[in-house]
């Protein structure tokens, strides 16, 4: 049974930051529901960017063999844009843009493939594939001719340009006016290291949730496999030369959970520096603008929870 609240959480996971083990979750629970498409999307993903981790190494022949049996349940679209960076859709939903890495995972049966890109014109093509099959997608997308160019070659009847009286140059209108200095409009502020500082908390937060589950993950197959090594009347320590193999890979699991939660300790604490750091600049005044206060960024600690306090004036 698939627990729904593991899952939103792991979907909540990869968009924030897809990495191979969030789609490996992720691939596990749509195989067991039967959601064939979704688990051979995921599966591939994680296994394009599988990591040479020993730890992790004795999951990737499963993972090879739920691919295998998900993607002979669904067919595959090879497509390809003659624009990188156009918009990829699939039956009006956005799969990504281009060039796409890997398959896109389909339904048997016909599908409506298209490209978008903002300065061309859109193409698409309509494909059928079967099930366990693939099908491949061209598509060519051309330049769309903006208005501006096309009225910038304009021209006066006669084949010239448009001049005054007797063709002796530019119409003269009258003299211009002394110019008074303007005052120069208010510095404004860049919202780009906020947007970099954000997105960066993101990927942080992302990655904290990914290492979590990888750790939640392997923490239970840890007590697997010391259930089993008690069922079996062995014990770790002093083990028995029985028992010497089971033990070495307990430990080697317990090795992982210690490594993966280091990691999302790293990552959760340099999401919120980096969240520090975004708030602290949206909110620092401006270069030559009057505040009433200055700004003081002080931590506040309490029972059950700690974080900072931004004070000032603007």
């Amino acid at each position: 049974m698939s627990d729904p609240y593991a899952e939103a959480e792991l979907e909540s996971a990869w968009e924030l930051n897809p990495t191979f083990d969030v789609a490996y979750n992720l691939g596990n629970t749509a195989y067991q529901l039967k959601k064939h498409k979704e688990a051979a999307q995921y599966l591939s993903f994680a296994l394009r960017h599988w990591p040479l981790l020993k730890g992790v190494a004795k999951l990737r022949p499963r993972a090879e063999q739920w691919l295998a049996e998900s993607r002979a349940q669904v067919g595959a679209l090879k497509v390809s844009v003659t624009v990188a960076g156009a918009e990829v859709l699939v039956d009006g939903k956005n799969v990504g843009r281009a060039p796409l890495e890997g398959e896109v995972f389909v339904d048997p049966g016909e599908h409506r493939v298209e490209a978008r890109h903002l300065d061309y014109g859109p193409s698409s093509q309509t494909v059928s594939v079967a099930k366990g099959g693939t099908a491949e997608v061209k598509l060519a997308i051309t330049p769309v001719r903006s208005e501006a160019q096309a009225t910038a070659g304009v021209k006066t009847e006669g084949g010239g340009s448009a001049t005054g009286a007797g063709g002796l140059g530019p119409m003269a209108g009258p003299p211009a006016g002394p110019v008074e200095p303007q005052p120069l409009p208010p510095e404004k502020r860049s919202w780009v290291p906020v947007t970099a500082l954000g997105a960066a908390s993101a990927v942080g937060l992302g990655v904290g949730i990914g290492m979590t589950v990888a750790s939640n993950n392997a923490s239970a197959d840890g007590r697997a496999q010391a259930d089993a090594i008690l069922r079996a009347g062995g014990g770790c320590p002093d083990a028995p030369p029985a028992h010497e193999q089971a033990c070495s890979e307990l430990r080697a699991t317990a090795s992982r959970v210690d490594t993966f939660g280091r990691a999302a300790t790293v990552a959760y604490t340099a999401s919120g520096v980096l969240a520090i750091a975004a708030v602290t600049y949206a909110l620092w005044p401006r270069p030559g603008t009057k505040a009433s206060g200055k700004v003081r960024v002080l931590p506040e600690t309490q029972v059950g929870y700690g974080g900072i306090v931004v004070q000032g004036a603007w």
